[in-house]
């Protein structure tokens, strides 16, 4: 025994030097290879224009390996601090050591954007940096370059966390900036190879999405090693957790890699004839490796990760990741200065520049046959419906493996409801939604009031709630706990009252289409992706608070939300009038620079538009409102069914009994008062 002590004594020891010395491996090794493969032979100096110098040559890929990892540490503290390490509303004290240390690597982070944004702009001037350095110049780059703004908004997210975040001691504050960590770390991706090919807006998506999902990865375990190396009393709990996020990681790196390499590559034989091909290749193993590394983890390392032996073996395998993990970043700093395949790139029409995908052929007339041939792959929602498939199909083999009934009818809608959406975000009324107003606004509605329909009657929370198993007593909450504090919350408690459910989903269609934000969101592709994920959204709450199933803060009267209902429509059918009625275009910046050489003129597609608002509201409407009766005839069914069983058992809270008691009371009472008032007198008995 003395020995085995020893032994895992040794272990840990071994495992802490390990995790002390990763970090700066790998920094080392990121730079390292970062800096072979873009460093003096790799530049992307095009023929004919004068280099910048060996500094810009050098410390450009540099600042940007600095900044991918303090941009990695960043979030990998906060997601410690915010998700993995369990605890009350405020703050334990390793998660405050956490937020420490994001703020600290916020500070890097925020200083190495900088230093992309002066040696980006003297690369791409090709002057040394230090004739770049005046502020009006710099200012001038930020101002009017998309590269630059990108890495000035980078820095500038980075810097304010590095001043806030010390302060910050409730979880709350934790995951909201994790969420602008996330957020600040996307707008690169926006600016670099794939936004300047052929299907940039899937380019784009996908590589947000890669970003993201290594991100979390990588900084995640990062963090997550000195908590079991410490032999931390939650570090099971936090172990379990991060291998959920790991396995959801994965799946986001891989597709949005592959989705990335498919555009950008002209085809399979460029993977070994193109340098960027064999660096993707290179990339991929890597990513298979830690695959595997992953399901050793799972197998091996997470049954014995409560022994100080299996603490150390986590720790160095966990090390070993972190390297694989370094080589995998500074591989795509190579990428990102390596030019793809040039075949790859086709040449676009202005209109083409501006959509990502050549203008499609003329829509014809009936049947639009066009509108189910022309397809255009969307990872955000092609991943999004499939995990929300997948995961619906596994609540439901879960409940029915331990005899629990769930409803056919719930399933068939939730994913005829997935089909519809992948219909409306990928065939052609997502490539002709781009072009013509009329197409858009079909996509809209179909988006905000036919697909929650079918979402909101497939009672998803309901499933997971189900499904999902409850932590124990002494254990803190799982994914369950979670979701039910959140259907609770005040701030899903105010969003699905009737009247701010209404506005939100009357208010943003004329919030978004009679101001200048609708040509903004247009012509980004971020901005049109959050502008369909927002109809979505307010359509699943709207539709949720009327005929949902699944629980939350307050459930109306049903004649409460048939008022609600009725109430909004008109709204809907004045927005829908008012934009038939418009003599102004709206956006008509946006579909003029498109200059569709076919179709009807913008004039009469927006007409076109606000009809086809009318037309398609009403069928929704009477659909939910027919919805909304059979509900109510249900729930009095339901109602009738519970009050017939408890005057059966006799329960004594029923109200029937209770009110025949009460008239039992009363008749009993007034008995009493006519037997008293009947009864003779007692004689008058005299003095003897």
């Amino acid at each position: 025994m003395p020995v085995a002590d020893r032994s895992g004594d040794g272990a840990v020891r071994l495992a802490r030097r390990t995790w002390a010395a990763a970090p700066a491996v790998a920094l080392l090794t990121a730079a390292a290879v970062a800096a072979a493969t873009t460093g003096a032979g790799g530049g992307t100096t095009p023929p004919g224009v004068v280099d910048a110098g060996p500094l810009t040559r050098w410390a450009l890929p540099f600042s940007r390996t600095v900044a991918d990892v303090a941009t990695v540490a960043t979030v990998g503290a906060l997601v410690l601090a915010a998700v993995l390490l369990p605890g009350p509303r405020r703050l334990a004290p390793a998660q405050g050591r956490a937020m420490l240390w994001a703020s600290a690597a916020a500070g890097v982070w925020a200083v190495a954007s900088v230093a992309v944004v002066v040696f980006t702009l003297s690369d791409l001037s090709a002057r040394p940096a230090a004739d770049v350095l005046e502020p009006a110049v710099l200012l001038d780059f930020v101002a009017t370059d998309s590269r630059g703004t990108a890495h000035a908004l980078t820095a500038t997210t980075a810097a304010l966390l590095a001043t806030f975040g010390p302060g910050v001691t409730t979880a709350g504050w934790a995951r909201f900036w994790l969420l602008a960590a996330l957020a600040g770390l996307l707008p690169p991706a926006f600016t670099g190879h794939a936004a300047g090919s052929a299907g940039h807006d899937t380019a784009v998506v996908s590589l947000a999405v890669h970003l993201v999902g290594v991100t979390l990865w990588v900084g995640g375990l990062a963090f997550l090693l000195p908590v079991v190396a410490r032999r931390h009393p939650d570090a099971a709990v936090t172990v379990r957790r991060f291998s959920v996020l790991a396995g959801a990681a994965l799946v986001a790196v891989g597709a949005g890699g592959v989705v990335g390499a498919v555009i950008r590559l002209p085809g399979w034989d460029a993977l070994f004839t193109s340098a960027y091909g064999r660096l993707v290749l290179v990339k991929t193993a890597v990513l298979v490796l830690l695959g595997l590394a992953g399901a050793w983890h799972r197998r091996r390392s997470l049954a014995a990760i409560a022994t100080r032996t299996g603490a150390g073996a986590f720790v160095r395998l966990a090390a070993g990741e972190l390297l694989l993990m370094a080589v995998a970043m500074g591989l795509a700093v190579g990428l990102a200065r390596t030019p793809p395949p040039s075949s790859a790139a086709a040449a676009l029409s202005p209109a083409g520049e501006l959509l990502g995908f050549p203008m499609p052929p003329p829509l014809g007339g009936f049947p639009w046959t066009p509108l189910f041939t022309q397809w255009h792959f969307d990872p955000v929602f092609a991943f999004g419906t499939a995990a929300a498939g997948l995961a619906y199909a596994v609540g439901v083999r879960r409940l029915r493996a331990r005899g629990d009934h769930w409803p056919v009818g719930r399933t068939v809608s939730w994913f005829l409801g997935l089909t519809v959406t992948v219909l409306a975000t990928m065939s052609g009324l997502a490539v002709y939604g781009k072009v013509m107003f009329s197409v858009h606004m079909g996509q809209h509605m179909v988006l905000a009031m036919t697909v929650p329909i079918l979402l909101v009657l497939g009672a998803p929370a309901t499933l997971a709630l189900r499904a999902l198993p409850a932590a124990g007593r002494d254990a803190p909450p799982g994914p369950r706990e979670l979701l039910l504090k959140l259907l609770h919350s005040t701030y899903v408690r105010v969003i699905s009252h009737p009247a701010v459910a209404g506005v939100l989903f009357i208010g943003s269609a004329f919030a978004v289409y009679y101001t200048s934000l609708f040509e903004a969101l247009m012509r980004s592709h971020l901005g049109h992706l959050v502008m369909l994920v927002h109809f979505l959204a307010v359509g699943l709450l709207f539709f949720w608070v009327i005929i949902g199933v699944d629980p939350g803060p307050r459930r109306p009267p049903h004649l409460g939300r048939l008022f609600v209902l009725m109430l909004t429509m008109p709204f809907h059918s004045w927005f829908s009038i008012s934009l038939m009625s418009s003599t102004g275009l709206l956006a008509e910046g946006w579909w003029t620079s498109l200059a569709r050489p076919w179709g009807p003129s913008l004039a009469d597609d927006q007409y076109n538009a606000g009809a086809i608002a009318w037309a398609t509201g009403d069928i929704p409407v009477l659909i939910t409102t027919i919805i909304l009766a059979v509900q109510w005839v249900r729930s009095d069914s339901r109602e009738a069914r519970r009050v017939d069983r408890r005057i059966d058992r006799g329960d004594a809270g029923d109200p029937l009994a209770a009110y025949n008691a009460y008239l039992a009371a009363l008749h009993a009472r007034d008995r009493r008062a006519v037997a008293t008032r009947r009864a003779p007198a007692p004689p008058n008995e005299g003095p003897s």
